[in-house]
């Protein structure tokens, strides 16, 4: 899979997001990575380049557009 952008989490929130994003069909991965601006108990929820319709729902499932992948 191509990363093209994430969104960092708590990880109070992973089994929510996992099963709504699972529910959509939205293509992702859950990270840790030293190149990712994360928070003490944060993950990173990694997702490729997709579609308009399909970003929409992520969208509106973070509240905010996601951060840029590192290269």
């Amino acid at each position: 899979m191509e990363k093209s952008f994430y969104y960092p989490v708590p990880w109070s929130e992973v089994s929510y997001l996992r099963e709504a994003l699972a529910a959509m069909d939205i293509p992702f991965v859950i990270e840790q990575d030293d190149r990712l601006e994360l928070n003490p108990g944060e993950v990173a929820f990694v997702f490729p380049d997709m579609q308009v319709r399909l970003y929409r729902h992520v969208f509106e499932l973070f509240g905010n557009a996601g951060r840029r992948y590192p290269s």
